[in-house]
């Protein structure tokens, strides 16, 4: 008794029915593929009686695209073109006039619809029905939430088939772990196969069944993005606001650079307990117990420092480093030294600290316990190398410097000596009062060894070593050799402050105007100086550049210098000889008698030992053998340049060597050598305060160079040196320009009739030869980018000309990787054309004590793919376009990497589209090991991507 609305025909009993049923204009929206559910009843034609064999049991369904509500009772044409046909539709029951309706539900999908909307339409061709409804849908997938990603609602596709990629995003607080983010929306809109998943990120955790990230309460914290949830702080630390990714240690309690966030915070170790030293006259031993707290780590180790004391002063001081303490005096484990070569009858104090991993965070890095030791008497130590100064028939002179401990007074010396071929059985003594002594009634043309040993009143000494080669002989004495015995140091010469560009007019003055007294013309010079202002004199404006030498280099006696090996380039024994053998094998000869037989200067590694001074090591340049004497001079100009500087970041001059044979310049020893070198064996071993520290030292050292007017012209990381403690010290200040004629040598570049380091050489200079402070400031600038990049050779493989065009397009060296963008702006500053624009080094210096102190400046990083300050016309000729190579081949051609040509096609990386998805793990993978041809390659593979998404790359 429910009257149901219906469209029905039942014109059977006509042949040739063609009747339409059309639906109103449905707008398509954004959906691809429509449903169309119908409910319909059909009666059986069986159970009609009459009627011709016309009658149909079943319909048509139609559909018909427009882009606007326009069809009219004529248009379009009710026919199957341009109707677009669906289906047939037939029921699967029928009823008869005996039976009561059944109703029929059949669902078909049309698609794919590209305009605003359509038509439903229904054919019937003679059929007794009625159409009950007609229901019009699609199908989506719902709004999702999956792997902590938010997935949007997503229409199906245009076909049944049809996989729909909906892109998610993660939900907050939380970050991608693989991307992308991708599901897919089948044709039932049902989701399925998920692809990348985020996690929760850091001071976050997984809530409301993993669809939120929720940040960790106070007191707890998560250090790390993942799946894990939040954790009670570590043991001294504290998180006293939410969404803590790390604990902050309470005070007095730190956590080293090693320690991980999850770890506890600990403190420094309290003092060594229960400290025990035995004396045995200048030797010592130190025992000592742990700490009582061990501050919560099990890292400690333990420091010795020794100080000798004067007590009628009330000081003490550091001791010097002939004290030996064994087997180290830092970063010990073990609770026991051996502490030797005190000085006897002295009073020392020896602080033995101890410190663990976080020891360095502390205000107070280390606790100590201290004991102090006064050193018995002892005998003094052996005598050095005994010397004959002459012989004779039956006589020889000899003569030693006193032991270097003699630890009391010497009361006299013992000379022992016997007949080489004799045993020390039958061997003579006698005794000296002073370093020298007359041996006589030996035989004619003998050898004799020959000992000395000093006496105390504690005792004798050890003996020198036993000499060899001391022979009688029928000749005439021969004449006196210069020993290891010293002149009294001459008073220093008075300052010369004169201005280089006055120092000029030295060597151009009439002569009239120079034969006045030199005190005369210096104080004439000092009305145009500063008072107290120390100025930089060029050795060359000297009439006499050998002056320059005299006035500013003090001269050593040859035989305080002792050399030990060839540092630089050169076999040791090609350096020195006498007599047919070699200098390691005649250590005890002095130097004066050796004769030079090297084609080439060495640089060279040995000691030195002045009187009243303690022996030093030190690093020696030698002249090379047959020099005229313009490379003399030129070579001991840079000695006269030395000898002018003083300060700690500056290479320090001991003196030279110029009234004997080879010529030499003695410097400091720097043990790590030169920086650049250094770097690359270091790479990526330092912390960024660390290199930065590195170049505070070399631009102080610059400023002092500046402050004196003076210009380097030559300063890059191969000219630094660096010792021990890190410490950089500019150095050669004009040694490469006057020895170095390589021409195949690409460092210095001819120019305008000198050679330039064009890499690290200011435009002015390479163009004008305009070397100033500023010029200087520009090398600098390279000087910082090489230390950041740990060694890497500026501009790569570009030949120098093309540096020279890209610096004059105003092409600037990108950031290092890591480089803090801090660091960067400065390079970029040292590097503007205008060169009075150029930070001066007192403000460079200035800059870098700031970054020190305010380390979270370093920590902003600049980014890679950020513009270099490259012209886009640069850029179009100097990054490889790879649309212009055949095969990946050629492409490493271009780039110089021809030799992973058969790693790359062997791996399967035949095309650029391939070649463009590569990671630093593939390169690694397929053999590509060396970090600078890593990033050279992955380098290029970027401008490779940016290229094909139409985008200027922006490095080169």
């Amino acid at each position: 008794m429910n009257p149901i609305r219906t469209y029905q025909v039942c014109n059977v009993r006509e042949i040739n029915q063609n009747n339409w049923l059309r639906s109103d204009f449905i707008p398509r929206k954004d959906v691809l593929r429509v449903y169309v559910e119908m409910k319909f009843t059909v009666r059986d034609c069986n159970s009609i009686p009459n009627i011709p064999g016309s009658c149909k049991e079943t319909f048509n369904l139609f559909y018909y695209e427009s882009d606007s509500d326009s069809a009219t009772a004529t248009s379009p044409f009710w026919m199957e073109n341009p109707y677009v046909k669906v289906d047939t539709i037939a029921p699967d029951e029928s009823f008869s006039m005996l039976e009561s309706g059944r109703v029929n539900t059949k669902v078909r999908s049309f698609g794919p619809l590209s305009k605003a909307g359509f038509y439903l339409a229904f054919q019937d061709l003679g059929a007794c029905m009625s159409l009950i409804s007609v229901r019009v849908f699609y199908k989506k997938c719902s709004t999702t939430i999956a792997n902590f990603a938010v997935f949007p609602e997503t229409a199906t596709g245009a076909e049944a088939t049809s996989l729909v990629i909906a892109p998610g995003t993660c939900v907050p607080n939380a970050l991608e772990v693989s991307v992308p983010l991708k599901l897919y929306c089948n044709g039932d809109g049902e989701w399925m196969v998920p692809v990348g998943s985020c996690t929760c990120s850091s001071g976050f955790e997984p809530a409301a069944k993993d669809t939120q990230c929720q940040a960790c309460g106070p007191g707890t914290f998560k250090s790390k993005q993942g799946e894990g949830v939040c954790s009670p702080c570590p043991t001294n630390s504290r998180a006293s606001s939410g969404a803590a990714s790390i604990c902050s240690c309470k005070n007095a309690f730190y956590r080293s650079d090693t320690d991980s966030p999850d770890a506890p915070c600990t403190t420094v170790p309290s003092p060594p307990r229960s400290v025990i030293s035995n004396v045995n006259e200048t030797s010592l031993v130190l025992e000592w117990s742990d700490p009582l707290e061990s501050g919560g780590r099990d890292d400690i180790f333990y420091n010795v420092i020794c100080k000798k004391c004067q007590p009628e002063r009330g000081v003490c001081s550091r001791c010097d480093d002939n004290v030996e303490i064994s087997p180290r005096h830092l970063g010990l484990v073990q609770r026991r030294v051996a502490v030797s070569n005190l000085q006897a009858h002295t009073q020392y104090s020896f602080e033995i600290q101890a410190v663990n991993g976080v020891s360095n965070k502390s205000p107070y890095p280390a606790h100590f316990s201290a004991v102090n030791i006064t050193t018995n008497q002892a005998a003094p130590s052996a005598v050095p190398t005994v010397h004959l100064m002459a012989a004779t028939a039956n006589s020889m002179s000899l003569s030693w410097l006193p032991p270097e401990k003699p630890n009391g007074i010497i009361l006299d010396y013992e000379i022992k000596y016997h007949e080489k071929d004799q045993g020390e059985a039958i061997a003579h003594t006698m005794t000296a009062q002073r370093s020298s002594a007359r041996i006589e009634g030996l035989k004619a043309r003998t050898s004799y060894v020959v000992q000395v040993r000093a006496r105390t009143v504690a005792g004798y000494g050890r003996y020198s070593s036993p000499t060899d080669d001391f022979s009688t002989n029928l000749q005439p004495p021969l004449p006196p050799r210069r020993l290891l015995w010293y002149p009294p140091p001459s008073p220093p010469p008075p300052p010369r402050g004169v201005l280089a560009s006055l120092s000029r007019r030295r060597a151009s003055a009439p002569s009239k105007q120079r034969n006045g007294s030199e005190s005369e013309y210096t104080e004439k010079l000092q009305q145009y100086i500063t008072p107290g202002m120390k100025v930089y004199i060029d050795p060359f404006t000297y009439e006499d550049p050998n002056e320059a030498v005299r006035e500013f280099a003090k001269e050593i006696d040859v035989s305080c210098v002792k050399i030990e090996e060839v540092i630089g380039a050169g076999n040791p024994t090609k350096l020195l000889s006498y007599r047919g053998k070699t200098a390691s094998h005649l250590q005890a000869i002095p130097l004066e008698d050796f004769t030079p037989i090297g084609e080439f200067g060495e640089v060279c590694r040995g000691r030195l030992k002045l009187p009243g001074r303690r022996e030093i090591i030190v690093a020696i340049k030698t002249l090379k053998v047959g020099y005229t004497d313009r490379q003399r001079r030129d070579f001991l100009s840079e000695a006269a340049i030395m000898g002018q500087f003083d300060h700690p970041n500056i290479i320090r001059l001991e003196g030279v060597v110029t009234k004997s044979r080879p010529v030499m310049i003695v410097t400091e020893f720097m043990e790590n050598g030169a920086l650049d070198s250094f770097l690359r064996l270091n790479d990526g071993q330092f912390t960024v305060i660390q290199l930065v520290g590195m170049l505070r030292g070399i631009a102080a050292g610059m400023k002092y160079l500046s402050d004196m007017n003076y210009v380097h012209r030559d300063l890059a990381a191969r000219n630094i040196l660096v010792n021990s403690n890190l410490v950089c010290k500019v150095s050669d200040f004009g040694l490469s320009r006057f020895l170095e004629d390589d021409p195949t040598d690409p460092t210095y570049t001819s120019s305008l009739g000198g050679k330039i380091p064009i890499r690290w050489t200011a435009p002015e200079a390479i163009a004008y030869r305009k070397f100033t402070s500023a010029s200087d400031v520009w090398s600098y600038g390279i000087v910082m980018w090489e230390v950041m990049s740990y060694g890497e050779r500026p501009y790569w493989d570009m030949s120098n000309q093309d540096v020279i065009n890209a610096v004059e397009q105003d092409y600037r060296l990108p950031p290092p990787m890591d480089c803090p963008t801090a660091l960067h702006q400065l390079m970029l500053d040292c590097w503007v054309k205008e060169r009075n624009l150029r930070p001066k080094f007192t403000q460079i210096v200035a800059t870098l004590d700031k970054l020190i102190r305010n380390a979270a400046s370093l920590k902003v990083v600049t980014n890679s793919t950020q513009s270099s300050g490259v012209s886009q016309p640069l850029l179009d000729r100097c990054v490889p376009d790879y649309t212009t190579f055949t095969t990946v081949g050629d492409w490493l051609d271009a780039i110089k990497m021809n030799r992973y040509r058969d790693n790359f096609v062997n791996a399967g990386f035949a095309s650029f589209d391939l070649v463009a998805q590569m990671t630093a793990e593939d390169l690694l993978r397929i053999g590509v090991t060396l970090a600078g041809h890593q990033k050279k390659i992955l380098g290029s593979i970027q401008d490779m991507r940016l290229q094909m998404n139409q985008t200027l790359p922006v490095q080169v």
